[in-house]
């Protein structure tokens, strides 16, 4: 029971990490599909 709450628990600090991560590095959905004519707000 202790190794699988210790893994969902790295679960989330690693899922956290990569949504601002990547948020920070530019690769959310919107900002990698969207075309230079689009405007995103």
């Amino acid at each position: 029971m202790k190794a699988m709450m210790m893994g969902f628990a790295a679960l989330i600090v690693i899922s956290v990490g990569a949504y601002f991560g990547l948020q920070e590095l530019g690769f959310s959905t919107d900002a990698r599909n969207a075309g230079a004519t689009v405007r995103l707000d």
